[in-house]
């Protein structure tokens, strides 16, 4: 098995580019900061990527770059590189492309306050959390705490940006081959953001915690608020990838089933398996890499399973939903 080798849109620039011909297997790659190869989130935190392995001799052309990530999915506008490679005229053809989008958006919805700067409200289509008034009743569980509402309008803006990037791979020549996208791992809120020298920019943290806070949300239900938002999320693009009409070539794996060691409520720093609130350290993305790692390279060997619609595998690894 070997690891991914990871190369930059810069590295392709260069004097002496990368012989990308001795590869089996060419990917195009673009996503947030789980992605990012900054060297401090890198020094920080941890890249997927870093701990995907292939049988064959497998490389990537990373376009989340060294600077900021994608915080959200309509930053691939602002992603030349990425749009370039994929779509230009001059772009090669990929074996396939992964993408690791989503989260930062679904965080973003979370922390959306009730209301403006001058105290009109945000209604309840524009965020994921009700106000303590709008709970509904107890026996809901935690998805009293939840915007079935603002749900709706996040899932209906992924939909249509990942069907837009869909069209990108096939306006060039990798046109219909496999989009390799991941869910989330489920964060435990808490009082842990990045270090200053983690290159998040103005999102350092902690995300979720204190929008929770804020919310008036009981502290022993954040646990269960955060799976939800990210179980809904993980069926979101499950959903998508079946749907083969709307989504072409699109293959989703569910993080989900991958057993994480969970931060300890309350703590502040490397907690489990988990750097800081919504980033994995090593031991973390090594885990969900490797799973990942098989379910991609079935697909580019066309060996890939559909997923059943009902009941769980207890791995998840090797079955991605296409």
């Amino acid at each position: 098995m070997d690891h991914l080798a990871c190369f930059t849109p810069a590295d392709l620039a260069g004097n002496t580019p990368p012989d990308l011909g001795g590869f089996r297997w060419k990917l195009l790659a673009q996503g947030d900061s789980w992605f990012s190869n900054a060297t401090a989130k890198l020094n920080a935190h941890a890249n997927l990527l870093q701990e995907l392995v292939f049988k064959s001799a497998t490389a990537a052309v990373n376009c989340a770059g060294t600077g900021n990530a994608l915080s959200h999915m309509v930053d691939l506008q602002s992603s030349p590189d990425f749009v370039r490679l994929l779509a230009g005229t001059e772009a090669p053809a990929w074996d396939g492309v992964l993408l690791s989008v989503g989260g930062n958006d679904l965080i973003a919805a979370a922390r959306t306050p009730a209301q403006n700067w001058d105290g009109t409200p945000i209604p309840l289509e524009l965020r994921l959390l009700r106000r303590q008034t709008e709970w509904g009743p107890p026996s809901a569980g935690v998805a009293r705490y939840f915007s079935e509402p603002g749900w709706a309008t996040y899932a209906g803006y992924l939909r249509a940006n990942v069907k837009h990037l869909l069209s990108l791979r096939d306006q060039g020549p990798s046109t219909g081959k496999p989009v390799f996208m991941h869910c989330y791992a489920v964060p435990m809120p808490r009082p842990a953001g990045a270090e200053s020298n983690d290159d998040l920019g103005a999102a350092s943290g902690p995300w979720l915690y204190p929008a929770l806070k804020t919310y008036g949300v009981p502290a022993a239900d954040w646990a269960a608020v955060s799976r939800l938002m990210v179980f809904h999320l993980a069926q979101l693009l499950k959903s998508m990838a079946a749907d083969k009409e709307a989504f072409p070539g699109l293959f989703v794996f569910d993080s989900t089933t991958v057993p994480l060691a969970l931060a300890a409520p309350g703590s502040t720093g490397i907690s489990g398996d988990w750097h800081n609130e919504i980033h994995l350290n090593h031991s973390g993305c090594f885990k969900i890499a490797r799973a990942w790692s098989e379910a991609i390279e079935m697909v580019l060997e066309g060996k890939h399973l559909i997923q059943p619609t009902s009941g769980r595998k207890g791995r998840g690894a090797s079955t991605p939903t296409s």
